[in-house]
């Protein structure tokens, strides 16, 4: 998995997911989206894996979608890679940890919205630039965020789409706690690892609790989010932004 960007780690009843492309800020891309699912699959299938957690490096959890994969690989339907991996995150029963240092774009701050434990480094900066992209957002961040952060919160960050720091995250309820940069990994690992020690059934259990009654809510969130961005990724507003950001100017959605 390491050849496509991914790392797996496993330490005794946790397995880390990590995002490992430096040079890109460690941007997704379809197969790296293919190997996360694969990766919880197998771990949703195995009793001696606990807990997953995710994380990038000190310098960057994820810059989000690579866009020029994106753009030669979009998603087409409910089997694309990035909506198994969304469809595996939203049904998996075991908790899942996260350590976020750096750039956290896109799906790399709306997979927190479905992590159990967030520890965030200093310098974490997060958003959701979809509007700013002529799309909406995804992974049914539209029904979860207004849930955790309030409604005026959630439309702020949706809406216009700005990058926003660790105390704000901490402040709109998706951030467990906010460490130094070289504290966040081992925070989340060692959290991992206490409730891997603790009984798997109580854990799950509570943690079914927790999410049970918003799960088919969510699940329906996701495809309705996904329709609609499938649909508006062919429109003008989308276009005029890609091409602008390879282009390397700002995009002009007069008339937009």
């Amino acid at each position: 998995m390491e050849n496509v960007g991914i790392t797996i780690t496993r330490r005794e009843a946790v397995l880390a997911i990590g995002f490992d492309r430096a040079q890109k800020k460690n941007a997704l891309t379809a197969a790296m989206y293919t190997a996360m699912a694969e990766a919880l699959r197998q771990a949703g299938g195995d009793d001696a894996v606990r807990v997953v957690l995710f994380h990038g490096s000190e310098s960057a959890f994820t810059a989000g979608n690579d866009l020029e994969d994106f753009l030669e690989r979009p998603p087409s339907g409910d089997d694309a890679p990035v909506f198994r991996f969304l469809l595996a995150v939203a049904g998996f029963d075991k908790p899942l940890v996260a350590a976020v240092n750096g750039p956290a774009v896109g799906l790399g701050t709306t997979l927190l919205l479905h992590c159990d434990l967030v520890y965030a480094g200093d310098n974490a900066r997060f958003s959701m630039p979809f509007t700013q992209l002529g799309l909406v957002p995804e992974f049914g961040s539209s029904l979860l965020l207004p849930m955790v952060a309030g409604y005026q919160r959630a439309a702020e960050m949706l809406l216009l789409g700005e990058a926003f720091d660790a105390q704000a995250a901490l402040a709109a309820g998706f951030v467990t706690r906010v460490l130094p940069v070289a504290e966040s990994l081992p925070a989340a690992w060692k959290a991992a690892e206490k409730l891997a020690r603790l009984p798997r059934k109580s854990v799950e259990v509570t943690r079914s609790l927790l999410r049970g009654a918003n799960r088919e809510a969510i699940v329906q969130r996701m495809r309705d989010e996904s329709a609609h961005f499938r649909r508006m990724l062919a429109e003008p507003a989308a276009r005029e932004a890609f091409a602008a950001f390879l282009a390397k100017r700002k995009p002009d959605f007069s008339g937009l």
